[in-house]
């Protein structure tokens, strides 16, 4: 009787090990996963207005602006000064020049702005408010680069609805 008290008082404990162990090897990967960097999914629901969605699903572009319409069309005689002249949408929204160019930035992020202001209601700039700031922003390096901050801001952050 002894003997078998004993033993149901190992599996008993070794079960108890387990479960500890499987305890906190779940919640210390549920910690990692909250520190690293999302996944997939998630990136995927948040970037429907960013940039690189709209270079990458041109079928989703709003009819009111063609992929092939030129920057300086679109923006006016201001941004006509300061990308080439031949600059499409498309292009535009697909640069990964900006790293260094402030300028790069603001044309790629204001393209992303502009489609979403008529694809997504609830965007917080109109069509016409993306236009008078992007002429306002090409003053300086300083507005360019504050501008597309602003506008890479609200990029991240629409809901893409």
């Amino acid at each position: 009787m002894e003997m078998e008290v004993g033993r149901r008082l190992w599996l008993l404990m070794s079960r108890l090990v387990f479960l500890l162990f499987v305890f906190f090897a779940t919640s210390s990967s549920a910690q990692h996963r909250a520190v690293t960097a999302p996944g997939f999914l998630y990136t995927r629901t948040r970037g429907r207005c960013t940039p690189q969605y709209w270079s990458s699903r041109t079928e989703s572009w709003p009819k009111m602006v063609p992929q092939m319409s030129t920057v300086s069309k679109v923006f006016g005689s201001r941004a006509f000064e300061r990308y080439r002249y031949d600059l499409t949408l498309l292009e535009a929204a697909g640069r990964n020049d900006d790293g260094d160019n402030v300028f790069a930035w603001l044309v790629k992020e204001s393209t992303a702005a502009l489609l979403n202001s008529y694809a997504r209601k609830g965007y917080p700039y109109a069509a016409w408010e993306v236009k008078t700031l992007v002429i306002q922003a090409l003053v300086s390096k300083e507005a360019a680069s504050l501008q597309a901050h602003q506008f890479s801001e609200a990029n991240q952050n629409c809901t893409g609805y």
